[in-house]
């Protein structure tokens, strides 16, 4: 972009315009996964909904690539575009509790940790991711999922309204009774259908939660996950733990005998009665004696940043994920050939429970068309090192590939790699992506916003 638009589109902004040659140009590009190397041409910081619409005009107007960038933990990096402009929406964060409604209105560029501060000073919270540090905005209109999830539904189902810019520069609100199609395409189909410059969320009752810690040694992953895939499931809508391959961390609340053993886990959440703590957690040591087990009452805000700190921005990050409605003998047997092998202290493999509240609603009723999944998986390769990028990489994409065949077929969008393919976009909407091409013709004809995992527009019928 030379001088010439790029001085046009700062008069036309209340926030900054940061071109290559500005001091903050660098730190600007410095998104969560470090592995991504682009260089924009423009980052535009929109301060409002009126920034976000002149700077859409403006990258429409001249033909330029657009990308959108939120809480900026997009696995495949997608709010970065070389050679074009990313709208930044970091300076939009803000959220209002309305406390007599029990709802929230949320900035486009805030983070779970704005929401879950907000929001936990009245009791209330919105089901949504395991880490105060992801972005809103993508976590939401991927679906969303998190340790909520079970007693509340996805993120997508507390949803109830969107203030939207559109790639003609218009600006409107899409719930239930306006735009409907269009706020059926929000809950779950991505950054595909304009800027998303705030949401508004029904809150749930949430304030101190049961919070517990399980590893075993790997030579009982076998056991543990034939114990986790029957007991999980049927437990409680107030228990939710999500399993995991790991390292242990060198730190509390973990004894240093453990650190630095490779193990498998579970993260559990109880929103239960704060008194049956033990109760709730009792059932851990029925698949193997466990390593070591933690259990407290801890506030909701405290957990979701429980691993803010283990894992910080600016890391080399590769994952790929899938959907599962069972753990099969075969997967098991995955899961334990790659733990075994787990390349870095930080690489890892999560199974996310997505039952419960989850699947009471209408598998036609929001875009998100696994309604029908158990668990939302994912493998992470995970290191500071950039040398260590290839060999993190490999060790993910073999895992999930020998893992695959006992998926559903689809994946979280959230958790799709940049270099899948249309194919993989197409098997994560099954039924669903010929309406949501045809909601994209609707809003975004020409497909300005296509740096995501990208529906294209339907083609108009002959």
């Amino acid at each position: 972009m030379d001088k010439t638009p790029l001085e046009a589109m700062r008069t036309t902004l209340r926030g900054p315009v940061i071109a290559p040659q500005d001091p903050e140009y660098s730190e600007a590009r410095q998104i969560y996964n470090a592995m991504i190397d682009r260089r924009p041409a423009a980052f535009v910081r929109c301060s409002d909904a009126a920034d976000v619409m002149n700077a859409v005009d403006f990258v429409r107007d001249h033909g330029l690539e657009l990308a959108v960038l939120g809480g900026g933990h997009s696995g495949p990096g997608l709010g970065l575009v070389d050679d074009g402009v990313t709208v930044d929406l970091s300076p939009m964060r803000w959220v209002r509790v309305d406390p007599a409604t029990k709802t929230a209105q949320v900035g486009g560029g805030s983070t779970l940790g704005d929401l879950d501060h907000a929001t936990h000073a009245f009791g209330l919270a919105v089901p949504a991711g395991i880490m105060s540090t992801t972005g809103v905005g993508g976590l939401t209109l991927g679906g969303g999922h998190g340790y909520l999830t079970r007693k509340y539904g996805l993120t997508i189902d507390s949803l109830l309204s969107a203030d939207v810019v559109l790639a003609d520069g218009s600006f409107v609100t899409a719930n239930e009774k306006e735009h409907q199609d269009l706020f059926w395409a929000l809950r779950g189909g991505g950054g595909n259908f304009g800027v998303v410059t705030s949401f508004t969320y029904q809150l749930h009752p949430v304030h101190t939660v049961g919070v517990a810690v399980t590893v075993w040694t790997l030579d009982h992953i076998r056991e543990v996950l034939e114990w986790y895939r029957e007991f999980q499931p049927h437990a409680s809508e107030d228990l939710y733990g999500f399993f995991a391959v790991l390292t242990v961390p060198p730190g509390p609340p973990f004894p240093e005998e453990i650190h630095g053993q490779k193990m498998c886990g579970v993260v559990w959440c109880w929103t239960g009665d704060l008194d049956r703590i033990d109760e709730a957690f009792a059932p851990v040591s029925r698949p193997a004696p466990p390593a070591f087990h933690f259990a407290a009452p801890m506030p909701y805000p405290a957990l979701q940043t429980m691993f803010d700190g283990l894992i910080p921005k600016g890391l080399q990050w590769y994952w790929r994920g899938d959907f599962f409605d069972r753990i099969t003998d075969e997967a098991i047997g995955v899961h334990a050939k790659y733990a075994e092998g787990v390349p870095s202290d930080l690489s890892t493999m999560h199974l996310y429970p997505v039952d419960g509240a989850a699947h009471r609603v209408g598998p036609m009723d929001t875009a998100w068309a696994y309604r029908d999944a158990v668990w939302s998986g994912v493998v992470g390769g995970i290191d500071p090192d950039p040398a260590n990028a290839a060999t993190i990489t490999q060790w993910a994409k073999d895992y999930l590939d020998e893992l695959h065949p006992t998926s559903m077929g689809g994946s979280y969008i959230n958790f799709l790699g940049a270099d899948e393919g249309q194919d993989r976009v197409e098997a994560t909407y099954r039924g669903h992506y010929g309406r949501l091409a045809g909601v994209k013709r609707s809003y975004d004809p020409y497909n300005l916003f296509h740096a995501n995992q990208n529906i294209e527009p339907a083609r108009a019928p002959m």
